[in-house]
């Protein structure tokens, strides 16, 4: 195991939770933002530097790729450096990303300034996990995690609007200068108050790549990006679905992704507490649930009233599965946990950028109305591959547990 357990419960009786933790919640809420708020500014950027909205829409498609694609290399390179000085450097190449995209003169430069970004969020939030969960008892990591994890939501609720709002009103340079300063708070939060961890030597790169490349520990990704798929593939529609087949407004919609975002959080709260319960039955749960939902929504769609329950419910199970399943890599890749990590949210964003596509095919084919039964399937994929790792798990602790008693009865 790579990271010291002296913080553990090893300051007094109560863990550093609050202020330490709260120091990577924020800077995962500039990274929410980032990534997030250029959706509500994009014409504006479009219409600025002379590209059309399918041109400006490839700057959503690179920066998924890149985290994707970046993370785990940015963690391999950087995988010697002490974890403090690590986040440290990753929030600061992330402030020089936003400051480039502030003063980006074309779509190029502000193309390279998304991509410089992108680096940093896999990384941030795959050492920015292993960091939190350290910095707690063992029986809290998925709590500790999801705490972490909820500036990234609470950014969708807060973040993202004002900064369209920003965007709209003073231009959408103003945006990524404001995700600028809440970047350099995120830097002075982590210098002042993430302690520095005290390391045993970092594991070979041959070993941490075998730790990585544990069959169940492949498919348990394979099922995070697959549960991805299945969010983006409503989620990324949801306008027009709301618009043209429930029939609200324009407005009404904003509303009720806000709406989202608040069920999103409380998910993510929730699903880290009942993960720290029972692991794995509250992934399969949390998965069976979100497959109920979406195939509820199938037809509450077509009611304004049940649409918006349905959608409330569906953001907070979305998302409530996330912390169980980011302690759960961790746990699987004890000799690898940052890269591990690190490499749940490469899965993610593959699955966002998969389920985003499968989407606009099932548009084109099928209609607007079969998107949440598809995803219904998509996510009972997802909860059918997370039950074989769980009931080959278990078949596996049976014997042992027998081998155990009937060496204490000897």
């Amino acid at each position: 195991m790579n990271q010291s357990r002296t913080l553990r419960g090893g300051a007094g009786t109560k863990d550093p939770f609050p202020v330490s933790i709260l120091s990577l919640t924020v800077g995962a809420f500039a990274i929410g933002m980032t990534e997030f708020v250029i959706m509500g500014i994009l014409p504006n950027v479009a219409d600025d530097l002379q590209v059309s909205i399918s041109t400006a829409g490839q700057l959503i498609t690179s920066y998924a790729l890149g985290v994707a694609i970046g993370a785990p290399i940015m963690t391999i390179l950087t995988h010697r450096l002490p974890q403090k000085l690590l986040l440290c450097l990753l929030m600061a190449l992330f402030i020089l990303g936003n400051g480039i995209a502030v003063v980006a003169p074309n779509y190029d430069v502000l193309m390279g300034a998304r991509l410089l970004t992108a680096l940093c969020h896999g990384t941030f939030f795959g050492v920015g996990a292993v960091i939190a969960s350290n910095l707690v008892k063992p029986h809290k990591r998925a709590g500790a995690v999801s705490i972490m994890m909820a500036g990234l939501t609470i950014a969708n609720i807060i973040g993202v609007p004002i900064g369209t709002f920003v965007g709209q009103h003073l231009g959408w340079r103003a945006s990524f200068a404001a995700i600028m300063l809440m970047g350099i708070i995120a830097l002075i939060g982590i210098m002042i108050f993430i302690p520095k961890i005290r390391q045993d030597q970092s594991a070979s790169l041959m070993k941490q790549f075998k730790a990585l490349a544990q069959p169940k520990l492949l498919i348990i990704l394979l099922a995070c990006a697959i549960g991805n798929s299945s969010l983006f593939a409503v989620f990324t529609y949801i306008a027009p679905l709301l618009e043209q087949v429930t029939g609200f407004h324009e407005k009404s919609v904003t509303w009720i992704l806000v709406l989202f975002g608040i069920g999103v959080t409380f998910g993510n709260i929730a699903g880290g507490k009942l993960a720290d319960w029972k692991l794995m039955p509250a992934v399969l749960g949390i998965f069976a649930s979100i497959c109920v939902l979406l195939t509820i929504f199938t037809f509450t769609v077509h009611s304004p009233v049940a649409a918006v329950i349905t959608i409330f419910l569906w953001g907070a199970a979305s998302f409530a599965v996330m912390p169980g399943i980011q302690v759960k890599i961790m746990n699987m890749a004890q000799e690898a946990p940052a890269l591990a990590s690190t490499s749940n949210h490469s899965a993610g964003n593959l699955g966002n950028a998969f389920g985003a596509f499968c989407g606009g095919w099932v548009i084109n084919n099928m209609g607007l109305t079969s998107l949440p039964w598809v995803g219904a399937v998509l996510v009972g994929v997802a909860f059918l591959i997370g039950l074989a790792v769980y009931l080959s798990e278990r078949k596996r602790q049976i014997p042992m547990a027998l081998q155990e008693a009937h060496g204490e009865q000897a």
